[in-house]
């Protein structure tokens, strides 16, 4: 799926990553893969991950669709202008996987839509999103 042998060796974990601790298990073009283990600093009052955690991933899986490059030195930045989500349910599993797909765009902005669900199967949320590239890149 990918162009080169590993497309995130050159993507060091940023800081909220490494707080969350999610990882981008699967990168390529206009497609993006989160993992994210449940973990208690996830959990809110009910004892379920909390909302803004599925919002977060989300954004990260649907920005990083429309960022891919196919070269570690050739980086895409982009910067999230709306994000819609639609909470589902709640997971019955112990690791969210959260799929971003871009659907769209032109030469500033694009489009991305993401489902994020558990390994059971099990269909938590889904968002839409617009995303601008960051001047330069």
């Amino acid at each position: 799926m990918n162009d080169f042998p590993d497309p995130l060796a050159a993507e060091e974990p940023y800081p909220l990553q490494r707080t969350l601790g999610f990882t981008i298990a699967e990168w390529a073009e206009n497609y993006a893969r989160i993992e994210l283990p449940i973990a208690d600093h996830l959990m809110n009052r009910y004892g379920i991950p909390h909302g803004g955690v599925y919002a977060t991933i989300l954004d990260t899986a649907l920005g990083f669709s429309g960022s891919y490059t196919g070269s570690g030195d050739d980086k895409r930045m982009a910067m999230t202008l709306s994000l819609n989500v639609n909470y589902l349910s709640r997971p019955k599993g112990k690791l969210l996987i959260c799929e971003g797909r871009k659907t769209g765009g032109g030469r500033k902005t694009f489009f991305a839509d993401g489902i994020l669900f558990d390994e059971t199967g099990e269909r938590i949320a889904s968002a839409s999103g617009v995303f601008r590239y960051r001047s330069g890149s």
